[in-house]
């Protein structure tokens, strides 16, 4: 799979996995789309070997064909024969992926398709329980349940049941308020991006990701790791302030965050790089204990934080409908700047509020929604945030 922006280009080729944070095709082609302003994908590694050659050829093809270099398909194949090994092989495979690039095959329409509940094994009072929600999910209209589904299972397996249920009854809320006529369209958003926003990433999150069991054979699988050798895992934790304070009773955490010298006095004890080898005893405990922290999750500053700005971000969102339906969809698809964690996460809660400022600012006009979806993909440019601030401007020269 080849990416291509005028900024970026990245090349795919191996496999990836759902579960334990690796992302399934979908979830890539999803980030594909979110970093990259025009996307090529195809299986460029099977091209190549049809065509006698290796994946760099037809990459290089792709790259051709995208257009995106100020250089002549000439130029790029004089460079092929000027390495002087296999450039008839190469040629080929060149030549194929230059097409595919050049005259991509237009996208069918997504079908919804209505998946089956997965099967649960576990005490028979939580299995009834899972059960009650997969029915209320299979109740859904099909082009929203193909996407609470997954949700469900996203925010039901980061927190519990009764976690889920909150899930549903959220996106009920929303579907309260959407149309039918419309393809369920605000609902569809809301069941991706409620999930995402429910199942944020914390300290507990990361932890239990670590140590996870399919983790580790993962690993050894992709190192190559056979039964005679051992492997030294080392995990590298950078946490802020923030993120520690985050941990404690909202309470406490709220009043501490409130003070500068105690939250200096935190980072100073906290805020330093550590290495834990998570194929030792200790450090593996340390993370697993902290993965559990489950029960306390919800007790939380960051919890009472993170749901706070949801039900913020929701109320925004569904106060467009009645007046621009499509504003309040691209105003849902907002959230997915918000990702990641630590410095990450606060740069992407600080472009979210920009944009959603902005946006508002113009919710007036009959281009609102689309300059909001400029102003999001603006966002997704650099990290700097410099494409955004040309954006802003521009909204401000006319709001």
């Amino acid at each position: 799979m080849l990416i291509t922006s005028t900024h970026r280009a990245l090349a795919v080729s191996e496999k990836m996995v759902p579960g334990d944070g690796i992302a399934s095709s979908d979830e890539v082609m999803a980030a594909a789309e979110v970093a990259a302003r025009r996307v090529i994908a195809a299986d460029f590694d099977a091209l190549a070997v049809r065509n006698g050659s290796v994946i760099s050829a037809s990459l290089f093809g792709a790259l051709a064909g995208a257009g995106i270099l100020p250089f002549g398909r000439e130029a790029f194949e004089a460079a092929i024969k000027a390495g002087g090994k296999g450039v008839e092989g190469s040629l080929r495979a060149f030549a194929a992926a230059f097409d595919v690039a050049a005259n991509p095959a237009p996208a069918a329409a997504p079908e919804a398709v209505a998946r089956p509940a997965p099967r649960v094994q576990g005490p028979a009072r939580l299995v009834a329980e899972w059960d009650r929600l997969a029915a209320r999910v299979a109740a859904l209209p099909p082009q929203v349940a193909e996407l609470a589904l997954p949700g469900l299972q996203k925010v039901v397996g980061f927190e519990d049941l009764a976690y889920g249920a909150d899930y549903l009854d959220r996106l009920a809320a929303v579907m309260a308020r959407d149309d039918a006529a419309r393809n369920w369209a605000l609902s569809r958003e809301a069941a991706k991006y409620i999930a995402n926003a429910m199942a944020y990433d914390d300290i507990i999150r990361v932890a239990d990701l670590k140590t996870r069991g399919r983790r580790f054979d993962r690993i050894r699988k992709e190192m190559r790791v056979k039964d005679a050798n051992l492997l030294h895992l080392t995990e590298f934790f950078h946490p802020r302030a923030e993120e520690v304070v985050g941990m404690l009773p909202a309470r406490l955490g709220a009043k501490l965050e409130a003070d500068p010298k105690w939250m200096a006095r935190i980072d100073r004890w906290f805020n330093k790089g550590r290495r834990l080898r998570t194929d030792s005893l200790p450090a593996f405990f340390l993370l697993h204990l902290l993965g559990g922290l489950r029960g306390w999750r919800r007790r939380t500053l960051r919890h009472a934080q993170e749901q706070a700005h949801l039900a913020r971000w929701l109320d925004t969102a569904m106060g467009q409908v009645a007046g621009n339906y499509d504003l309040a969809v691209e105003l849902v698809r907002c959230r997915r700047l918000i990702k990641g964690y630590s410095d990450t996460h606060a740069r992407g809660h600080s472009k979210f509020d920009r944009v959603v400022t902005a946006s508002l600012r113009i919710a007036h006009r009959d281009d609102a929604a689309d300059w909001c979806r400029r102003l999001r993909e603006a966002a997704l440019k650099d990290e700097e945030g410099k494409a955004l601030d040309g954006a802003i401007r521009t909204v401000e020269s006319f709001a």
